[in-house]
């Protein structure tokens, strides 16, 4: 006698095969994380019962663990850049958001987050989200002050800045140090414990969802306590169980470039089930080729001034760019080895406060001696770094437009990092592609066609934020909390089956 099937995210249940249901609901979530939560709290507060199946034993996700920038502006801005003195263009936000997606742009999903982001800021005031009115000047990867206004991206860079007004847009928590995040899913979850129309399952993993014979999505299968448990979702099933960054079959399937990365960043439950099972019921899966790669080479913000050049010694960026859209940069380029080129004085303390890990690869007393320390050809980094210095005394960076606030001529003595992939260097990833979405939550099929009773939202989906190289800081935990907000809105406005 042939053994039944082990459940898979990969196979749905049918409801045929389904006798009884353990529990029933009218919005099912998989994954408490910024997404969820945030789901939760709409759909709750539009009458539906929800209830929350979180494999960890606590709420967090890999918004716990992020420092919880949120990506906001537009409008004239939030009350927070007006109060810094900063208004905000909604078209300007558009430009930038659509020039950083590049070709894979969903125009729609961004022109809806950038209209309604002034209101998403203050939804999560109301829920009792603090910004303080202040402005970090400094240039950083994460505010680590308690400032609620810093830039995050490359929008004062080129060739962002020559589109869009730039404007500081990332929001980040009335908190010191590197706490958003965890500050951020307490109040998520304080807010879910508030609500008497939300349950919340934890240690509870989600296997499959459940179909009836037209393919509408009318539940899922989850197991707790060693015990597979059918799931009845009335109204539909939000999934936001995160990306695939953890799951290392997936990677090499879907992403193989992140593989040049050394830190997957996430929680363990990023193993891509989410998507799996939208797949599974025929839902698009797409972008699945790009992630997030990063070299965070500042801190310090003087290691801006440096040059970062490739194996011929030739520059091929504007080193005053978002990190990760270096780290997107050097895995297109054509050469074995990076090295990002330095004086002593702006090298400075990188040793104390940077985050990138990367090894001196050479010095040199003249660029001659660092050429050869560095086997570069005879003469090249010599004629990079003369083309360089002449355009730093001229005030132009005539060949990658780097701005003129970090011009600085590179004289000897001379300090090369080498930042080469697979070197040493701090190579953070996660992936960027998901399921394919409208800007309300609903999972479509390739045709683009709503499948019934289903929806996904943060990294499950494929949100606004498409690739590395025009990413800004915010921009994940700002999509993962507004479309977990809209799939929840819309997921309780559906009929009860």
């Amino acid at each position: 006698m042939s053994q039944p099937a082990k459940t898979s995210p990969s196979r749905p249940r049918k409801i045929r095969d389904v006798t009884h249901w353990d529990i029933e609901t009218d919005v099912a979530i998989v994954g408490f994380g910024g997404a969820g939560g945030c789901a939760a709290i709409e759909a709750a507060d539009a009458g539906s019962n929800v209830t929350i199946f979180e494999v960890a034993s606590a709420s967090g996700g890999s918004t716990a663990m992020s420092s919880a920038e949120i990506y906001m502006g537009g409008n004239g801005g939030t009350r927070v850049q007006r109060a810094c003195g900063f208004e905000d263009s909604t078209e300007d936000m558009v430009t930038y958001m659509m020039m950083a997606a590049g070709p894979q742009a969903d125009e729609a999903k961004i022109r809806n987050y950038c209209e309604n982001s002034k209101d998403h800021f203050q939804w999560l005031v109301d829920i009792g989200v603090p910004f303080k009115d202040s402005f970090h000047k400094e240039r950083a990867i994460m505010c680590l002050t308690d400032d609620g206004l810093l830039y995050t991206g490359s929008e004062k860079a080129y060739p962002f800045a020559q589109q869009a007004k730039p404007c500081p847009r990332g929001h980040n928590l009335y908190i010191e140090g590197d706490n958003g995040g965890p500050l951020f899913m307490k109040i998520v979850t304080e807010n879910v414990e508030r609500r008497d129309n939300i349950t919340v399952e934890y240690e509870t993993r989600a296997l499959t969802l459940i179909v009836n014979d037209d393919d509408e999505v009318v539940g899922l299968v989850v197991r707790k306590d060693q015990q597979e448990l059918n799931v009845r979702a009335h109204q539909g099933v939000i999934l936001c169980a995160g990306g695939f960054v953890m799951n290392e079959e997936m990677i090499r399937k879907y992403a193989p470039m992140l593989t040049r990365g050394n830190t997957p960043i996430g929680n363990p439950g990023d193993t891509g089930s989410g998507i799996l099972m939208g797949m599974s019921v025929g839902a698009a899966a797409i972008n699945m080729h790009e992630g997030f790669i990063t070299v965070p080479y500042y801190p310090p913000a003087s290691m801006t001034k440096g040059i970062v050049i490739n194996d011929r010694g030739q520059r091929f960026i504007n080193e005053d760019v978002y990190h990760g859209r270096l780290g997107a940069f050097i895995l297109r380029q054509q050469s074995e080895r990076f090295y990002f080129v330095l004086t002593v004085d702006q090298y400075g303390d990188y040793e104390r406060v940077s985050y990138m890990g990367a090894e001196v690869a050479g010095t040199g007393e003249t660029v001659e001696e660092l050429e050869q320390e560095l086997g570069l050809r005879a003469g090249s980094l010599q004629q990079t770094l003369k083309v360089y210095n002449e355009d730093c005394a001229n005030g132009e960076d005539t060949q990658c437009h780097k701005a003129a606030e970090w011009l600085e001529p590179l004289q000897p003595p001379l300090v090369a990092l080498d930042i080469t992939p697979g070197r040493g260097t701090f190579l953070p990833y996660f992936t960027l592609g998901g399921l394919d979405t409208l800007p309300t939550g609903e999972v479509v099929d390739p045709q683009r066609d709503v499948i019934p009773g289903l929806y996904a939202a943060g990294r499950t989906a494929c949100g606004v934020v498409r690739r590395a190289e025009g990413y800004s800081s915010g921009m994940s935990v700002g999509d993962a909390t507004f479309s977990g907000r809209l799939a929840g809105r819309q997921a309780a406005g559906r009929k009860r089956k």
